[in-house]
């Protein structure tokens, strides 16, 4: 349940709990030896188990991997607290957090880590709200250490083979398939696991969820991926052009790697930085390993997928392309799409992401018979605080339309229709690296517009909102003076209205806090589950980026080979944009931007500055709109 009290008179209550629906007693009373089993009213389970005085152990399981090449396979720990219920009888699920930050970045809003606070080998601080409230409804909470992390062995690989099996090789132990210790070697089992465990996090922490899910673990019942990778690639790179430094892996390896380990897993990043290949930016076996998306095939467990539309960090490709997979192999999921970016929705819809998680937990690893699963799948964020609920994502009645780009006079804006350019009319600009994204979607009326390094095409003032749901497709004819460029298309809604915020990832932290769950003191630390509260940021604009993509010349036929332009030569080039759920407003108008490289993009943009000259015999958006062209036509498209 939740409680709130202000930062500043914070204090701590050690065992205190109260269950909804439940007399006070009963949220701390044990149950019956003969009912060893979760109390479950009103479609979710109570904590009727205790929490002060829960078990705690760490345990140690070796893998299949030998990532510093030491001649020793490395070893998985992980940290498991458990109601005391489970040592006399009680069978229980795990949720687990596997992540690389427990000792380095830490975790939360809040940036909490892992600490053993008396060196007696045993967790103290244990981040996050999950084992206050879940353990004292009857589950197990493991937080895991990836390979090469804090209590674990060997060396990070950055969404490598390692990387992917830490948390497998857990689960493997939690149902009696390894072998497991504690810290003197004495053999550990697992008996006290009703066969079932679901893995949460977000980030890197996300990442490893979505990992583990494509190996097809057996007795991984469920991930909640938030703002989590699928592809390695796309998130280092974007369609060929590098969007992140030199040797990223590398860097974020070294990041998550305790401070007195670096150097020694130094060759371990340098092998990384050769075989991911930034010369190119091209598409290869390094990143095929890091790759999770083709293997969605492999996934048991069903997914709950959470992220934000205007994450840049994670960008929202990474969701859409898994949910697709997922899609196409009729994994059971549901999603929720905030308008915030790489944001925790404990952070930006805190009650409600409560309840729907336990709701959620319970049903996959408790069997309880809710309505998790009969509700719509959807919930999308259409403006700060207000949510809507869908059937499906991309919403079903979503259609591919085309829009077609149509030339106005030299220097000025084009416009939008839904009906054909006939003709051979064609417009040039220069690619311009230097080009930054506020410049870039400046209305042309705008006296500082640019119009020299950009085409831009406007609708006419809409007679009615147009939503669209999925992912825009530029699809241009462009020819170009040199060998190689950019090509990049931005889609820009064109009218004041109340927005989310960008800064802070659209939230911001207040002074009160609220608690989730019980308390108690472990190695003299107060372990609590009391966060501070947050508010979502808004902004109110002239005109707003709704999505954006960008594409390498040298890759428009292939992502995995790089090959020179033709110069002179008209070449198809499709750009595909982040995915959107969006509305624009009547009386808005919508805009369309053709650039090369620009600095809001790519970390390494082009520096040959080509002309770039776009041809109108079928240029085009393709956007997915809901209600298909007819919605476009009464728009005014």
């Amino acid at each position: 349940m939740r409680t709130t009290r202000s930062w500043w008179r914070a204090s701590v209550v050690v065992g205190l709990t109260v269950a909804v629906g439940l007399p006070a007693a009963a949220a701390t009373a044990k149950p019956p030896a003969e009912r060893l089993r979760p109390v479950v009213q009103d479609g979710v389970t109570q904590p009727v188990f205790g929490y002060a005085d829960a078990i705690r152990e760490r345990v140690f399981v070796t893998s299949d991997v030998d990532t510093d090449s030491d001649g020793k396979r490395d070893v998985v720990a992980m940290d498991i607290i458990r109601p005391k219920a489970s040592d006399e009888g009680l069978r229980v699920p795990v949720i687990m957090d596997a992540s690389p930050y427990y000792s380095t970045v830490c975790r939360g809003n809040e940036s909490e880590c892992k600490e053993d606070v008396d060196g007696d080998g045993l967790n103290d601080k244990w981040p996050l709200f999950y084992d206050n409230y879940f353990v004292p409804r009857g589950y197990a909470v493991v937080l895991l250490d990836m390979i090469g992390t804090n209590n674990s062995t060997g060396c990070p690989v950055t969404g490598g083979t390692a990387d992917n099996i830490s948390a497998p090789t857990a689960i493997d132990w939690l149902n009696g398939r390894r072998k497991g210790t504690n810290a003197a070697g004495e053999q550990v089992v697992a008996d006290w696991h009703n066969g079932r465990t679901g893995m949460i996090g977000k980030s890197y922490d996300g990442t490893l969820a979505n990992a583990a899910a494509a190996t097809g673990v057996k007795g991984l019942s469920t991930i909640v991926p938030i703002s989590g990778i699928s592809s390695w690639y796309d998130y280092s790179r974007s369609n060929g052009l590098i969007t992140r430094g030199n040797n990223y892996s590398g860097s974020l390896a070294n990041t998550v790697t305790n401070p007195e380990r670096r150097a020694y897993c130094a060759p371990v990043r340098e092998q990384m930085g050769v075989a991911s290949d930034d010369t190119t930016g091209d598409y290869n076996a390094f990143w095929a390993e890091r790759d999770y998306v083709p293997h969605a095939d492999r996934v048991r467990a069903s997914v709950f997928v959470v992220h934000g539309i205007n994450d840049d960090n994670v960008r929202a490709d990474h969701f859409s392309k898994w949910w697709d997979a997922l899609a196409e192999h009729n994994v059971p999921r549901k999603l929720w799409m905030t308008g915030t970016g790489h944001v925790d929705p404990f952070d930006f819809r805190r009650g409600e992401w409560v309840d729907t998680l336990h709701r959620w937990f319970d049903f996959w690893l408790y069997d309880v018979k809710n309505d998790i699963m009969k509700e719509p799948r959807a919930d999308i964020e259409r403006a700060p605080d207000v949510w809507e609920t869908y059937r499906d994502w991309p919403v079903p009645t979503a259609q591919k339309t085309q829009v077609f780009l149509q030339p106005g006079a030299e220097g000025a804006a084009g416009a939008l229709s839904v009906r054909p350019q006939h003709g051979k009319e064609s417009r040039t600009f220069q690619d311009t690296p230097s080009m930054s994204q506020t410049n870039a979607i400046r209305h042309p009326s705008d006296p500082q517009a640019n119009t020299a390094n950009r085409l831009v095409f406007l609708s006419q003032p809409l007679r009615a909102p147009l939503h669209i749901s999925g992912t825009p497709v530029v699809r241009v004819k462009a020819s170009v003076n040199g060998e190689d460029t950019s090509f990049a298309g931005l889609l820009v809604d064109y009218g004041t209205k109340t927005r989310f915020g960008t800064a802070g990832d659209g939230i911001r932290t207040l002074t009160e806090e609220d608690c989730w769950g019980e308390q108690a003191t472990w190695g003299g630390y107060a372990e609590d589950a009391c966060y501070r509260e947050t508010a979502k940021n808004v902004a109110t604009d002239p005109q707003a980026l709704v999505t954006k993509g960008i594409l390498d010349g040298l890759n428009i036929d292939s992502l995995s080979t790089s090959t020179p332009l033709v110069p002179g030569k008209k070449n198809a080039v499709d750009v595909p944009l982040l995915p959107e759920d969006y509305v624009f407003d009547a009386g808005n108008q919508i805009g369309v931007v053709l650039l090369g490289s620009y600095s809001g993009y790519s970390s390494r943009a082009k520096q040959n500055q080509a002309e770039i000259t776009v041809h109108f015999d079928s240029s085009r958006i393709e956007l997915p709109v809901v209600g298909g062209r007819k919605a476009a036509e009464k728009a005014g498209l």
